[in-house]
């Protein structure tokens, strides 16, 4: 059974940092491409930075610059770290692979910025 488990969001004011962490257990994490994703109130969940070993990373415009997505593979962990924080990057965040399969989506963890 997969389990993904993001820890690591909370209140911050506006320009500062967090890094976020998910832990993965019951997949091979090893090959799988990974992502963070991130849901605001009332709006869809959307794609927020993804890494693979062949493609590197890859990141939504609105956070290129601000938020590095890293992976340790020993740890079948992967991290995003979000500096320069923004009222609008105020979320619930979570992990999942890229593509997301349905059945992964763990409980998130909340970011909030304040202004």
């Amino acid at each position: 059974q997969v389990q993904l488990i993001e820890s690591g969001g909370e209140l911050v004011q506006t320009g500062g940092s967090l890094r976020l962490s998910c832990a993965a257990s019951g997949i091979i994490f090893g090959i799988s491409a990974m992502a963070w994703y991130r849901q605001a109130p009332g709006k869809q969940r959307e794609l927020v930075a993804s890494i693979t070993r062949i493609r590197g990373t890859d990141y939504a415009d609105s956070v290129k610059g601000r938020f590095t997505i890293s992976r340790d593979d020993a740890k079948n962990a992967v991290y995003l770290q979000m500096n320069s924080l923004k009222p609008e990057d105020t979320a619930v965040y979570y992990c999942n692979t890229d593509p997301f399969i349905m059945d992964y989506w763990g409980k998130g963890t909340l970011v909030t910025v304040s202004s």
